[in-house]
């Protein structure tokens, strides 16, 4: 039920579930939340975890890359920043740090309820809905938009989006259910000088995203790369991407990018 924080170094030796110095989840029952720290302070390293029960999604390579993004954007308390498809709230609890004012949104009620948990484990204030992408926060302006949506391509013929836990993940044909929306639709809430970052899937057609965001008046880039390993899902559907001429055959590894989208003026 724990994952590491993604602005920490993985820890390849702590596999999940494992208790390991720092705060820890030791179990939700029946709402209540209790939480074990380290006797004595000589115990204590710079690991810190969040709260991931089934059904949310894990963070990992997209969140650690997204999050490093994060970091290097200018923030303080006069910030605002929104932090879409939240999951446990990792994004937008490195975003909390720096003392902006951060809401985030996502459409799964048990990952609202564990971005809250998380929030307060971490002593960070974080406004938190449940809805669909940009509807709860509709008219809002923001300096920083965030996002980390599903991307996975699925089989045409397993439908367009995923249910459950899947929903975190499954994104159409062309993984672009979801990044479609969001390039149309957040520009329009940034502030003059507002950044947008999105972390996607080289599969997912990057050139269509920088494409979107450029005819919605942004100055694009991208910001960040990194070639990872196919975790279960990915490697569960690379027949499915190698006929489609995605992958190359016998190819086990995509490239995450996060593409950084800036309204002038």
């Amino acid at each position: 039920m724990t994952a590491a924080v993604p602005d920490l170094p993985p820890r390849a030796d702590a596999p999940e579930g494992r208790w390991r110095p720092g705060i820890r989840v030791a179990a939700v029952v029946a709402g209540h939340v209790r939480v074990r720290r380290p006797a004595a302070p000589a115990a204590r390293s710079q690991v810190r975890l969040l709260l991931r029960p089934p059904g949310v999604y894990r963070p990992q390579g997209d969140t650690r890359l997204l999050a490093s993004c994060v970091r290097r954007e200018r923030l303080d308390a006069s910030g605002r920043v929104l932090d879409l498809c939240t999951g446990t709230g990792a994004v937008a609890l490195v975003a909390a740090r720096t003392g902006a004012r951060v809401t985030a949104v996502d459409v799964s009620a048990r990952a609202v309820a564990t971005a809250w948990v998380n929030a307060r484990l971490h002593r960070r204030r974080i406004r938190l809905h449940r809805g669909d992408l940009l509807a709860p926060v509709a008219g809002g302006r923001f300096d920083l938009i965030t996002a980390n949506p599903p991307y996975v391509p699925v089989d045409p013929a397993a439908g367009a989006g995923g249910r459950g836990a899947a929903l975190a993940w499954d994104a159409g044909p062309d993984g672009r259910l979801v990044l479609d929306r969001i390039c149309r639709t957040a520009p329009g809430l940034l502030a003059a000088g507002g950044v947008l970052l999105l972390v996607q899937s080289a599969l997912a057609d990057v050139p269509a995203t920088l494409a979107l965001l450029r005819g919605a008046g942004l100055r694009v880039e991208v910001a960040a790369r990194r070639r990872q390993a196919f975790g279960p899902v990915m490697t569960a559907r690379a027949a499915l991407f190698e006929r489609r001429g995605l992958i190359r055959p016998g190819e086990r590894e995509e490239e995450l990018v996060v593409v950084r989208g800036v309204r002038d003026g």
